[in-house]
């Protein structure tokens, strides 16, 4: 049974595997599990039985890394398969072997990472590389049965479709679908991180990229939304927040641009 009492969804003998990876706080940018990818492991989790379902990592191994591998484990994980891969290496052909050799009938992942590159891009690859199915934006799994699965697929707006996707899959998971549950501290720590030895294939194409920090963006200017006409008038009629400001009459145009300009660098829009 579930946590929330439903009856899991899944095919008698069906073996899902679910890719985790490592992530990182938004705030404190400390590693974390990663949020899409712990949906992925809870979806997962309400298709078979715990032990009947396979984690699998590929990337280095350490302590930083091991903390947030072992947050998965405390979802009622029994062990988690890690392929070791060093930096700057591509992880696909390490995974698409180990998926040939483990052989799930559906591959669970979430939509994108929050470390590296967060292209993607990594479960089209694999079911390219695979000639698997492939579902994006997964909300929730209605039935399992024998070699096809009805799913909801998330759309924008709200909007939710069904489809019947032919087996073996791979599927990624969003922000549509069910919240992970916590994490428990004791089944984390007796949890098993399993390295396993994998090939590995640089990453040509990201050797050629040339990488910079970030820059911040500018600061945008305050924009009323209302959605009514009563709301629109009470914004048009309502008195303005700032008592900074003055009024340029009878000035010509070389001041006003320059009064403008320095409204515009006050706001940081402009630098």
């Amino acid at each position: 049974m579930q946590r929330d009492g439903k009856e899991k969804v899944g095919a008698e003998g069906l073996k899902v595997a679910a890719l985790v990876s490592v992530g990182r706080h938004p705030v404190t940018g400390r590693s974390r599990r990663a949020e899409y990818d712990a949906r992925a492991v809870e979806i997962g989790l309400s298709l078979v039985r715990s032990g009947d379902l396979s984690l699998v990592h590929a990337g280095e191994c350490s302590p930083e890394t091991e903390g947030a591998l072992r947050a998965y484990l405390g979802m009622g994980i029994d062990a988690i398969d890690v392929l070791q891969q060093p930096a700057g290496s591509d992880i696909v052909p390490a995974l698409e072997a180990w998926l040939r050799a483990a052989g799930p009938r559906v591959v669970l992942c979430g939509a994108r990472g929050e470390t590296g590159e967060g292209s993607g891009l990594v479960p089209f690859l694999l079911a390219e590389r695979l000639g698997w199915s492939l579902v994006s934006g997964l909300a929730e799994v209605e039935s399992v049965e024998r070699d096809t699965m009805t799913v909801l697929q998330a759309l924008p707006r709200g909007q939710r479709r069904r489809l019947k996707v032919r087996l073996p899959a791979v599927v990624t998971i969003d922000a549509a679908a069910q919240p992970a549950r916590q994490s428990a501290f004791g089944p984390a720590r007796r949890g098993e991180l399993c390295p396993l030895a994998a090939e590995v294939t640089p990453d040509a194409a990201a050797r050629e990229w040339t990488t910079a920090p970030a820059r911040k963006r500018p600061k945008r200017l305050k924009i009323v939304k209302a959605s009514s006409a009563r709301d629109r008038f009470k914004a048009a009629a309502a008195k303005a927040e700032g008592s900074g400001g003055q009024v340029l009459t009878g000035i010509s145009a070389q001041q006003g641009a320059e009064a403008i300009l320095k409204l515009l660098r006050e706001e940081g829009v402009l630098r």
